[in-house]
């Protein structure tokens, strides 16, 4: 194969889960905006029914088959779906109103391939709306299933999708619409009722193989079949479908015994048990009866409403300073009533959650210097900081510089008028008024006359906290799991210092019966079941450094034991200008591998690693990163990464990595490649909170493109105070 094809074949499965990067297709001009799951010309007419329902491989559909439909933006989906001894696990996430992504995770029992009583297979479908429902026209959605596995469940689809309500078709005056789809199908969905071929013979399964790659070449090739079905919802609880599949379950019938294919009709029905549970009972191929249930979730609607204690109002000057002489300026000269107005500041500021670090007192100016433990919005932060400034300062004071401070670095400065706040506070249009008005700049380095808090250094703190620490995708248990408590602490003697360990104690868990490694590469990660063999560990030890070095430079140093397999000594710096979408970074870490205990020992492996890091924010929350570098098992290479982030940090992304190992190097699944999500503590309790927990999941843990994990990585902290992030929460600043 040559080397051009090769990278064709690695790269573009990975690449299609990144998908959305791209902005949807053009619209044509006179399509109304899409306001409901129905189309644009209809949507004043539908009544607001659940959002579509999910088939058995977690996409829009109606059992087996898929539909056109597509989930609201940022929708997010966990299904389970089982049938004659064949379970998938799915999880789906609506990427953008037109692009959907989603990924598998199957057994099959009683197949009899390759020596397991259950075959377990992973794959990744991929979904893409051409044209949205109008009039008289369908929705139409193109789709690629299971595109970057092995093949068992490949196929390929043309779907068009047409609603209407109950009304419409005389069947009364209720809430009721009727959902017909049908479709061209290719692959599994092509295996039954064939009734052209196009482009030649379509090899079958190859389950063999180690997959990760796929052969675009197959792509709507072989065997071509119609499918149709429908879906009647009465009311907003209940839904009754029916279809006619062209999956013919060549492997798990003709070639295994795993259930018995009498007929291709399934019928179905479905109850939303509440927003977020739909359950489902279905028969199946005239021998099989089967079940789902479908989670979804959506970023935009959390589960408990925000419960934040309203803000203090800002009392116009005019109202409370009436004299003359209380806009006197002479109070600056005064270093006893400087430190009286700290004091009141840094209470003012602690009853909103906030930190005083430093103020820097004017006659009409002020700076404040403050860190935020509480809300996850910068801009939330600097709305309370502003408040509390206007409550305790002297009506002299005009302007507010306010610098959010992260581990004693500024990491930028928004500077606005407290006339403007006094102004706009009722305005209905404030959020884009004041943020117009507001100037946003380097932090700079910190005044010398700054007047600092009596009470932040040295600080020491801990901390006692739940872990979770998963293994996946074992064939003869697919998911392990230890879990326990982590004893944390931390010491700060100075701005910018810190000292931080972590000690770890398992309470129960199974990774330590896991497979071990087969990996012919150095194990610097597949060797997890020999660290989980120590129920008494010491996470992580170590000394780190942040300073700024120069104008729009960030730098850290950092030296101990990291993580639980490396230790070592890291170095990185970020140029990343305030105003500026893109940022630039490098980092360099010289590291030992850690004994299996976890102690102090280490292990006779020790590598150079780093990278270079270009990161960019795009609309709608998307952020981009590429890092090209040397790897843990010393390959070289490069990482694409795509997050999805929404205001109230709910997270989403995708990443791939091709080094220089070959896919038969590397093993089972090819490249390195995976998901991440993570879920806001405050989205889920309603309180205000920056935790957060999720999950990175990879298809299979290999050696190759691994990194390091560092602690106090600098761009997220970093880019949460600047440009972009303010802007998109401006209207937060009034919470």
């Amino acid at each position: 194969m040559t080397p051009i094809k090769t990278l064709v074949r690695r790269t573009v499965p990975a690449m299609l889960l990144c998908l959305a990067a791209a902005p949807g297709p053009a619209q044509p001009p006179q399509a109304a905006p899409e306001t409901g799951p129905g189309s644009a010309a209809a949507a004043p007419r539908l009544k607001p029914l659940p959002p579509p329902s999910l088939n058995f491989y977690g996409s829009p559909g109606l059992i087996d088959l898929p539909s056109a439909e597509m989930l609201p933006d940022g929708q997010y989906a966990v299904t389970y779906s089982w049938f004659a001894g064949i379970s998938r696990y799915n999880m789906t996430f609506q990427a953008l109103p037109w692009l959907s992504a989603s990924f598998r995770y199957n057994g099959i029992q009683d197949l009899n391939l390759f020596g397991f009583s259950t075959y377990y297979d992973r794959g990744f479908d991929v979904r893409a709306r051409l044209w949205r429902e109008r009039r008289w026209l369908p929705e139409v959605t193109l789709g690629l299933q299971d595109f970057a596995g092995t093949g068992v469940y490949a196929a390929e689809y043309f779907v068009a999708t047409k609603r209407f309500e109950a009304a419409a078709l005389g069947w009364g005056r209720g809430p009721g619409r009727l959902k017909l789809t049908g479709g061209l199908g290719w692959g599994r969905l092509g295996s039954n009722g064939g009734i052209a071929t196009t482009g030649g013979t379509r090899p079958g399964f190859v389950g063999g193989d180690t997959g990760g790659e796929l052969a675009t070449d197959q792509w709507f090739r072989g065997t071509v079949s119609p499918f149709a079905g429908f879906e009647w919802q009465p009311d907003e609880r209940w839904s009754f479908k029916a279809e006619y599949s062209t999956d013919a379950y060549v492997t798990e019938t003709r070639d295994s015994d795993v259930f018995e294919h009498k007929s291709a009709a399934n019928f179905g029905v479905e109850y939303q048990h509440s927003e977020r549970l739909r359950l489902g009972a279905y028969y199946l191929y005239g021998s099989e009866f089967g079940l789902t249930a479908q989670i979804q979730l959506n970023p935009k609607h959390p589960p408990t409403p925000m419960a934040v204690p309203a803000p203090h109002p800002v009392v116009p000057r005019s109202h409370w300073a009436t004299e003359q002489a209380h806009w006197s300026r002479d109070w600056a000269a005064s270093e006893t009533k400087q430190r009286q107005i700290r004091d009141l500041a840094a209470e003012a500021l602690k009853a909103d959650g906030l930190v005083l670090e430093a103020i820097t007192l004017e006659g009409t100016r002020a700076e404040l210097r403050y860190r935020n433990p509480r809300y996850r919005s910068a801009g939330q932060a600097a709305g309370r900081a502003a408040r509390a400034l206007a409550q305790t300062l002297p009506p002299s004071v005009e302007t507010f510089r306010l610098v959010p401070v992260h581990r004693g670095t500024g990491l930028a400065a928004a500077e606005i008028r407290r006339s403007d706040l006094e102004a706009l506070e009722f305005d209905p249009d404030a959020p884009d008024a004041l943020f117009a008005a507001t100037g946003i700049s380097e932090a700079g380095p910190l005044p010398p006359d700054a007047v600092f808090s009596a009470e932040l250094y040295p600080a020491f703190a801990t901390s006692v906290s739940p872990y979770t620490k998963p293994a996946y995708f074992d064939p003869e248990q697919p998911f392990r799991i230890d879990a326990g408590l982590d004893f944390a602490a931390s010491y700060s003697p100075a701005p910018g210092w810190r000292i931080a360990g972590a000690i770890r104690q398992r309470l129960a868990g199974n990774v330590k019966n896991g497979r071990a490694s087969n990996s012919v590469l150095p194990h610097v990660r597949t060797d997890q079941v020999e660290y989980a063999q120590f129920g008494t560990t010491l996470e992580n030890l170590y000394v780190s450094r942040l300073w700024k070095p120069g104008r729009n430079l960030y730098a850290r140093a950092s030296a101990g034991l990291f993580e639980s397999m490396y230790g070592g000594i890291s170095g990185e710096v970020l140029w990343k200008p305030v105003n500026s979408r893109l940022g630039l970074g490098m980092d360099l870490n010289y590291v030992v591998q850690r004994d299996f205990d976890q102690r102090f020992s280490f292990r006779d492996y020790r590598v150079l690693t780093g990278h270079a890091s270009a990161y960019y924010e795009l609309d709608r929350g998307y952020q981009l990163q590429v890092d090209a570098g040397r790897y843990l098992a010393g390959d070289y290479g490069g990482t694409f990464s795509l997050n999805r982030e929404f205001d109230n940090g709910f997270l989403v992304g995708a990443f791939f990595t091709l080094t220089n190992v070959s896919a038969e190097d590397f093993g089972e699944g090819s490249f390195d490649k995976g998901f991440r999500f993570s879920i806001p503590v405050d989205w889920l309790l309603g309180k205000p909170s920056r935790s957060s927990f999720g999950l990175t999941i990879r298809p299979t843990q290999r050696d190759g493109g691994q990194k390091v994990v560092v602690p106090d990585r600098l761009y997220a902290p970093v880019r949460a105070a600047h440009r972009r992030s303010l802007e998109e929460q401006r209207a937060r600043f009034w919470e």
